[in-house]
């Protein structure tokens, strides 16, 4: 029996997999199997394919649909476009944050210490914790931008913050984030938004290259 609003859910059940990791880059989608394992019917799951390869989520081989994947100028570029995005948004919290929303980052950061070997939890723990910027940024469609540019990072296969120490840090720089939206420092708090970005990104490239042990910040 199909429900109300089950399109919706294919759509979210299946861009959820991808994000953690279920399905991964160059994986082959099939329609089938999809309405199998998540209990819908195939109408709803074809909507949802089509959706996904309009938002490049999703790429042709063939007749088949696969994960997409990012090559290195498209990593760079995504990274690029977060950085200013996230940024703004920073800055943006600086000024419109509450005590409670900064209270609540505090508590996410003292949270998310018990991943730290867990490098795959903490990237979650991690989406969580920038969600809350965005939405502290006040601003609607800032967030809504947001949210695609995070939907792409779910393409990248592997976390930064599997790096040896690279979570550990990652929480520091999250902190000083932190601190400098609770003392409204507009420019402080994007600049170290950026930084923390740009560390992520070092990260990301020292371990494609071999440099570090592989394993979003």
């Amino acid at each position: 029996m199909t429900r109300p609003n089950e399109p919706k859910d294919a759509y979210e059940l299946i861009l959820n997999a991808i994000d953690i990791g279920i399905y991964r880059p160059g994986d082959r989608l099939v329609e089938s199997e999809l309405a199998e394992r998540f209990g819908v019917s195939r109408t709803p799951v074809r909507e949802a394919l089509q959706r996904l390869e309009t938002q490049t989520m999703l790429t042709r081989d063939g007749r088949s649909l696969i994960v997409s994947s990012l090559d290195h100028n498209q990593m760079a570029e995504l990274y690029e476009v977060r950085a200013e995005l996230e940024g703004l948004a920073a800055r943006l919290a600086a000024k419109h944050a509450s005590v409670e929303e900064i209270k609540v980052l505090h508590s996410m950061i003292e949270e998310d210490r018990k991943y730290l070997n867990q490098p795959r939890e903490l990237s979650i723990a991690n989406r969580r914790f920038h969600r809350q910027i965005h939405l502290a940024s006040r601003n609607r469609y800032l967030v809504q931008q947001l949210e695609m540019v995070h939907r792409s990072m779910a393409l990248l296969a592997e976390t930064s913050l599997a790096a040896d120490g690279r979570g550990e840090m990652a929480l520091a720089e999250h902190l000083a984030i932190v601190q400098a939206i609770e003392k409204g420092d507009a420019a402080s708090a994007e600049k170290r938004l950026k930084d923390h970005l740009s560390f992520a990104f070092e990260t990301r490239l020292k371990a494609d290259a071999g440099e570090i042990g592989a394993g979003e910040s």
